[in-house]
């Protein structure tokens, strides 16, 4: 991959604050479109793939992207369209008004595994958005986010293919937008955007696998099972990469991970996490015994 991006220190960057990446990066081979905006860079090919509204085109754009696509660390965005794209379809409601569903019927059982679609589809938005958004930040930062998009597009992928297979789509049940409202309380925050989307948000999927998992298995329903499998063991690497990015920043702004957690959970209002938890999956994504301790005692 042909980079444009600092090595070492971020930069410049300043932990509770959105870099300012205001340099433009030119060569030969890059042509600046009206906006000023790098159209080969792989930053700009994310914004642009978070903008696209039908997810047949925005698992395209993700899959389009690659490795060897030029990367500027600097180069500052702003959205031509309303973000995120998103289909006419599922109807977005409150969270109370998405009805739980018995696992004794196959409606039920695509009810369940069509909500994961959508955490998924939230999720391959949210890795696009981390990577166009905030600029100065090493290339290994949205390398990781890239894989990211990645895996969460693949996971997505598997559970409507399982719901085709079941005779549905998505979009034949309604949604909620949690994680992406909280992508939005923080997008002038990276520090924040780690501490409480991968970190919280994200991470409460891996306590929530084992128990949705042996729903799903027990209701006879092996092969949705599988795929629960497959995006728990991607997952631990998802939370982990925010582990790895929201300490690197901690550490830079001389600031205790736990502390600072607490901090910013109670000023963005992030959900308080209750139990149980799975200490196996999370010490997996890199959460250190203190944060495991502060997480038990709420």
């Amino acid at each position: 991959m042909r980079e444009a991006c600092g090595h070492g220190a971020f930069k410049g960057f300043r932990a509770g604050a959105r870099p300012p990446g205001t340099e433009k990066h030119m060569d030969s081979n890059t042509t600046p479109d009206a906006a000023g905006h790098r159209q080969d860079c792989l930053r700009g090919q994310a914004l642009a793939a978070l903008a696209a509204t039908a997810w047949q085109d925005k698992l395209a754009a993700v899959r389009a992207m690659s490795d060897e696509t030029v990367l500027d660390c600097e180069q500052a965005y702003t959205p031509t369209a309303e973000l995120p794209g998103r289909p006419a379809r599922p109807e977005l409601v409150v969270p109370a008004q998405v009805k739980q569903r018995s696992m004794a019927t196959e409606e039920g059982r695509a009810a369940l595994l069509h909500a994961l679609a959508h955490i998924e589809f939230n999720a391959i938005n949210l890795a696009l958005d981390i990577m166009w958004r905030f600029a100065g930040m090493p290339a290994a930062f949205y390398r990781d986010w890239l894989r990211v998009a990645r895996e969460e597009a693949y996971h997505f992928d598997l559970l409507r293919q399982r719901l085709a297979a079941m005779g549905y789509a998505y979009g034949d049940f309604p949604a909620h937008n949690g994680l992406w409202d909280m992508a939005q309380r923080t997008q002038d925050d990276l520090l924040a955007r780690l501490a409480l989307v991968p970190r919280t948000l994200e991470a409460r999927g891996l306590d929530a696998s084992p128990a949705i998992r042996a729903k799903l298995a027990g209701a006879g329903d092996a092969e949705s099972a599988a795929i629960v499998d497959i995006i728990l063991a991607d997952e631990i690497g998802h939370v982990a990469i925010g582990n790895h990015w929201y300490k690197q920043l901690c550490a830079q702004a001389g600031k205790d991970p736990v502390s600072c957690y607490a901090e910013l959970a109670q000023r963005y209002d992030a959900p308080r996490l209750r139990g149980p938890f799975n200490l196996e999956a999370r010490r997996a994504a890199g959460f250190d015994d203190a944060e495991l301790a502060a997480l038990q005692a709420g």
